[in-house]
């Protein structure tokens, strides 16, 4: 016959079993849990028609005010987001005020057209207020990403855009290319209206002085574009197009100088703004 001392002392061993059992598997859960967030912020790196890259870690589309609108509900705060202050905008050495003038916002329909040499060399060069950015374009692997930045600079539609991302955390990257952001608002959803099939992405790596599309998921190409500037590890998703030969030193500056909010994701610090882009032949 079982004492009432040695049933009590089941009961609580019982217990302390399920109590046992609930704890690992709330620590699996939150495993879990972990493993998606890590994957799903190495991912977002940019999006939107560009995003590292565009709608994602380098997508074009950002849902960050979302997720902050939602974290501060749950918590019973304000959102600071419908309370937007403006941090203070520090010099950085070396920039000086964007040239006058504003992105014209054209928008077109289709793909350009291919004119292109695919066996020829491009150049790409980036003139910014912090400095001169010259990139070695691909066209024989990504002829079809040359093509679309040589159609777009050719009609201006980068002149004054700003580059409007930049992380320094994991993934080292400067994100432009969207004719909709500005110094303070955070952009990731412009674009030229049209977009175009991913090419190659097969072994793509992304070593420091790369250039690669954003986008928002499989053949989204648009305009959003991402220069590393510190050897970073992404997936290949992301068209890389080209090479820096000038001018790493300037991103390494503006990259120096942190964000505007302080954070590792943010806007730059240094309001870096193409005054001009050009893509010539050879």
């Amino acid at each position: 016959m079982v004492s009432s001392e040695q049933r009590r002392r089941q009961l609580a061993r019982e217990k302390y079993e399920r109590q046992m059992e609930r704890r690992v598997a709330e620590a699996a859960t939150r495993k879990r849990r972990t493993a998606i967030l890590s994957a799903s912020l190495a991912v977002v790196v940019l999006a939107g028609g560009g995003a590292l890259v565009a709608g994602g870690a380098f997508s074009s589309n950002d849902d960050k005010s979302t997720t902050a609108a939602s974290d501060t509900a749950k918590a019973g705060q304000t959102n600071p987001a419908a309370e937007p202050t403006t941090p203070t905008r520090k010099p950085v050495d070396g920039c000086a005020a964007p040239a006058e003038g504003k992105p014209n916002g054209k928008q077109w329909k289709d793909e350009p057209a291919m004119t292109v040499d695919s066996s020829a060399a491009y150049t790409m060069t980036m003139d910014t207020n912090c400095g001169k950015v010259t990139v070695a374009l691909d066209a024989a692997k990504a002829p079809h990403t040359v093509n679309s930045f040589n159609f777009l600079a050719g009609e201006q539609f980068f002149d004054h855009t700003k580059c409007h991302r930049l992380t320094t955390d994991g993934i080292f990257v400067l994100q432009c290319g969207d004719p909709t952001a500005s110094a303070t608002v955070p952009g990731g959803t412009g674009g030229p209206g049209y977009k175009f099939k991913d090419e190659n992405l097969t072994g793509a790596t992304y070593p420091a002085g790369t250039v690669a599309m954003a986008n928002s998921g499989p053949d989204t190409n648009g305009s959003q574009f991402f220069l590393v500037y510190k050897d970073t590890k992404l997936p290949p998703s992301y068209i890389p197009f080209g090479k820096v030969t000038g001018g790493l030193d300037v991103l390494n500056k503006i990259a120096a100088a942190g964000t505007l909010e302080g954070a590792t994701d943010g806007h730059p610090m240094a309001d870096i703004t193409f005054n001009s882009v050009t893509v010539s032949k050879g």
